[in-house]
C-alpha cells in the first residue's frame, strides 16, 4: 500500500511540473502602467495680516482750486490690517501720510491786481478697503477720512501782502480710491494706486474787494507706487496639493 501511494504522488508531481509551463504560456502578459506624472504644489496665498511701508508718486488738481494743475511730487507712508475671508475676498483698514512740496504755481491773479496762493504740503487719511484676490493679486477699492495741513492761503497787493478772511478752508474732508496689489514674494507686496481728496470749498469773505465772493475747490488727484511689508500671515504661506 505505502508503495502505491508513493507511486501516485511522484505521478502527480509529474504531471503538475509538465503542466506549469503550459498554464503560465496560456496567462495574459501583465499590464504596464505608467507612474503618475508630478504635479508640483500650489501656493496658496494669504492677505490676513499687519502691514507696512512707503509710496511714491504726483499730486493734481484740475485746475480750479488756488494750487492750479501743476502737478507735484508726493511721498510718504502707510500701514494696515488685512482679513482675508469667504475664501477670495479681504477686508482692511489703513492709515496713510504723505509730504508734497511746495507747488510751482505763482497763484491766481484777480482783475483788480489781487494776487492769492495757496499750498497743500501734508495730507493724509485713515480709509477702509473692499478687495478681491486671486492668487497672489488683489484688486480693491477704499475710502473714508482724509486729512491736511490747512492749505496756508496768501493775498498780496503789488507784491504787498494784504488781510484775508476765509469760510470753509477745511483740513477734514473725505477721500476715495482704488488700485492694484500684487505679493512679489513671501512677506513683500507693490501696488499701484488712485486716491481724490476732497476738503469742500474756500469763501472769501474779506480782503480786497475783487477777491471777496470768490470760492475755490479743495482737492487732489494722486497716483501711488508703493510697497508693503507684511507681517507674519502674509504671503504664500502653504502649500495645496
Amino acid at each position: 500500500m505505502n508503495k502505491f501511494l508513493l507511486g501516485t504522488a511522484a505521478a502527480m508531481a509529474s504531471l503538475a511540473a509538465l503542466a506549469s509551463p503550459v498554464l503560465a504560456a496560456d496567462m495574459p502578459a501583465r499590464p504596464y502602467t505608467k507612474a503618475p506624472a508630478y504635479t508640483a504644489p500650489a501656493l496658496v496665498y494669504n492677505w490676513t495680516g499687519f502691514y507696512i511701508g512707503g509710496h511714491l508718486g504726483g499730486a493734481f488738481t484740475d485746475g480750479n482750486n488756488l494750487m492750479g494743475s501743476d502737478a507735484r511730487f508726493m511721498g510718504g507712508v502707510q500701514g494696515g490690517f488685512d482679513y482675508q475671508f469667504a475664501p477670495n475676498w479681504v477686508a482692511g483698514i489703513e492709515a496713510q501720510y504723505s509730504w508734497l512740496p511746495n507747488s510751482s504755481n505763482n497763484g491766481v491773479l484777480f482783475p483788480a491786481g489781487t494776487l492769492v496762493s495757496g499750498n497743500t504740503d501734508q495730507i493724509g487719511s485713515v480709509t477702509g478697503r473692499l478687495g478681491y484676490t486671486w492668487g497672489p493679486a488683489l484688486l480693491y477699492a477704499k475710502g473714508g477720512y482724509a486729512w491736511r495741513d490747512g492749505n496756508n492761503i496768501n493775498a498780496s497787493v503789488a507784491g504787498v501782502p494784504v488781510g484775508i478772511t476765509t469760510n470753509g478752508n477745511r483740513q477734514d474732508g473725505y477721500t476715495v480710491g482704488g488700485g492694484l496689489e500684487y505679493m512679489f514674494a513671501p512677506n513683500w507686496s507693490a501696488k499701484a494706486e488712485y486716491q481724490y481728496y476732497n476738503f469742500g470749498k474756500t469763501t472769501f469773505t474779506g480782503g480786497p474787494a475783487d477777491i471777496v465772493g470768490a470760492s475755490f475747490r479743495n482737492d487732489e488727484h494722486t497716483v501711488k507706487l508703493g510697497i508693503n511689508y507684511r507681517f507674519g500671515w502674509g504671503g504664500p504661506v502653504a502649500a495645496k496639493y
